[in-house]
């Protein structure tokens, strides 16, 4: 068993992309239970590629067990052999959801205590092996495999890029969309922007594919693109309306991309109704797989969809700002 920390800003969204890497390791791994933020995995290490993906979790892990109160986690930590789990020294951090329903002060002392009995060293700074307790509506142990720092994300932000436009998706948004669009080797953006969906997929050793129908910004997206070492893509200036004319021979296992949500002006004078519909036409053509895509809320993306043929698995919602609200949607052909 593994475990997975969220983030808690979009838990909906999160929680898709732990289940689109867990479907690409293993069509058996599945999510088996939420306890807020927390989410206890059915997996094994052959999920660890998948799972070092993330873009919006804290961390994950290995699951030890479970238990409905503090006695229980003490006696089943006295029968389990920790040498499985730890390496060199060791430390116990515990994490104290909002939902937690249990007294776990002094829980940290009393389980170290009891793995220590088992001839294990403990360091406080610099532990070799980090054993974590949550708190929720059970009590849940496990040994941390991977945190993912924040400021990994920070240094990938619109304004740190060399080529910079204000209007830009987080690096961990950006991240999770490649990861719902459940891209294995590939992935195409056809609203690609500065390029931030391609940096995401990129880093993870993704071939990516852009489109845009602005010179400046197929540029830019390649000096980020260059920026950051990324060197296999392919980027195009063109319309996303028309992307089986810019690839004719091409078929994509993955589309994630953002649409403009703006003016007419930065819709090249098309009526955004309408620019939308064409693209998922024509996303469409050139896709067998999934599709990770963002729309307006008022933006009636299912019944066009549909119509056009996808079937939609998922959407998730978020209010940006006063004047946003959009849903993401992962869709199939």
């Amino acid at each position: 068993m593994l475990y997975v920390e969220i983030l808690g800003n979009l838990p909906g969204l999160a929680k898709g992309e732990v289940k689109a890497l867990l479907e690409l390791a293993d069509k058996g791994f599945k999510i088996v239970e939420n306890d807020h933020l927390f989410l206890a995995v059915k997996g094994n290490e052959k999920a660890f590629p998948f799972l070092d993906r993330l873009g919006m979790a804290h961390e994950y892990g290995i699951l030890l067990f479970s238990a409905e109160s503090v006695k229980e986690l003490y006696a089943k930590a006295e029968s389990i052999d920790w040498g499985e789990y730890i390496t060199g020294t060791f430390k116990v951090d515990r994490e104290v959801m909002r939902n937690c329903a249990h007294d776990v002060k002094n829980l940290e002392k009393k389980l170290g205590a009891i793995i220590y009995k088992q001839g294990f060293k403990v360091n406080l700074s610099n532990p070799n092996t980090l054993v974590r307790v949550y708190c929720g509506r059970k009590l849940w142990v496990g040994v941390r495999v991977r945190a993912f720092k924040a400021k990994s994300f920070d240094e990938r932000k619109a304004h740190k890029r060399p080529f910079y436009k204000p209007i830009a998706l987080p690096p961990r948004i950006a991240r999770a969309m490649v990861n719902l669009a459940r891209a294995r080797k590939e992935v195409l953006d056809p609203f690609m922007g500065t390029g931030g969906i391609l940096i995401e997929a990129g880093l993870m050793g993704l071939k990516v594919y852009g489109v845009d129908l602005r010179k400046d910004m197929v540029d830019g997206a390649r000096i980020n693109l260059e920026y950051f070492r990324i060197r296999d893509y392919v980027l195009k200036q063109g319309d996303a309306t028309k992307l089986r004319e810019i690839f004719p021979d091409k078929t994509f296992e993955a589309v994630a991309t953002d649409p403009p949500y703006g003016s007419s002006a930065t819709l090249a004078g098309r009526k955004r109704e309408e620019l939308y519909e064409k693209a998922l036409m024509s996303i469409y053509e050139v896709l067998d797989g999934h599709l990770s895509i963002a729309f307006p809320a008022e933006f009636n993306a299912e019944k066009v969809a549909e119509k056009i043929g996808f079937e939609v698995l998922e959407k998730h919602y978020q209010r940006v700002h006063s004047s946003l609200d959009r849903y993401f949607y992962v869709m199939i052909t």
